[in-house]
């Protein structure tokens, strides 16, 4: 489909002028992209993770300009699956748009955006600060105490046993629950948050790989190296390498 412009873009919805609701919304960012990936709206909490003053200065814009390359990567391939399949993605964890090496993370649903004729036209969605999430008397708010645990000390042997005992559940319970709300295990998002930790240690410190490995609770230098390739498209290595590389400019600032 060609490239449209962002008036003639909204000009397509049905209802377009309910995402100001979303202003109203002050810890959850917003957003609507077409199929190239380009901002036509945004709330006010996704100008504030965009690191512009007013929804003008995004739009037409892409991740690509706000975002480190990696994150703005994993945003636009999660985006391209739900048009691809037509179908949401609910309750996706995804890195927090920021710095990489940020121990945050964002809770994130998408659905396809369709035009009268039912052609697939872009993606809209909205994300919530995990930290958010789990301080609330909701779903989520039962696991908030293994989550805080993983976030405060990566490194912790957590076994699915242990969380669910935590959480009061049994193990079959806790593993479906925990999928069921935040869309993957717990096992996952603790490596993810291991990951994480593991970028500012890369970049701060002098500590081997292999060190880094034992010291965050992978198995071994090779465990540790696949889980960083896989969430990163890197070796801890590489990462390591590029991390103290001069720093260009992105477009747009």
């Amino acid at each position: 489909m060609a490239a449209i412009s962002p008036q003639a873009f909204l000009r397509q919805l049905r209802g377009s002028e309910l995402v100001r609701l979303f202003d109203l919304l002050p810890d959850m960012s917003f957003f609507i992209k077409d199929r190239q990936g380009r901002f036509m709206a945004l709330n006010h909490r996704g100008c504030e993770y965009c690191g512009v003053k007013r929804e003008k200065d995004a739009i037409g814009k892409t991740d690509h300009d706000f975002f480190p390359r990696r994150r703005a990567s994993e945003y636009q391939k999660a985006d391209e699956a739900v048009m691809r399949s037509g179908r949401p993605a609910v309750n996706c964890v995804e890195s927090a748009p920021e710095a990489e090496g940020s121990p945050r993370l964002v809770m994130t649903s998408k659905l396809p955006l369709r035009n009268a004729a039912g052609e697939i036209i872009g993606v809209a969605g909205f994300s919530r600060p995990l930290e958010r999430v789990r301080s609330r008397s909701s779903g989520e708010a039962r696991f908030a105490r293994v989550i805080e645990q993983m976030h405060q000390r990566p490194e912790a042997s957590l076994t699915s046993a242990a969380m669910a005992r935590e959480c009061g559940l049994s193990q079959s319970q806790f593993d479906r629950s925990f999928r069921r709300v935040f869309g993957t295990s717990a096992r996952q998002y603790l490596l993810r948050v291991r990951v994480e930790a593991a970028c500012r240690r890369l970049a701060e410190t002098e500590d081997t790989v292999a060190a880094l490995a034992v010291e965050l609770g992978f198995f071994d230098h090779a465990h540790f190296t696949r889980c960083f390739r896989r969430i990163m498209g890197m070796t801890p290595a590489a990462y390591r390498r590029q991390s103290r590389m001069p720093k260009i400019t992105r477009r747009g600032t």
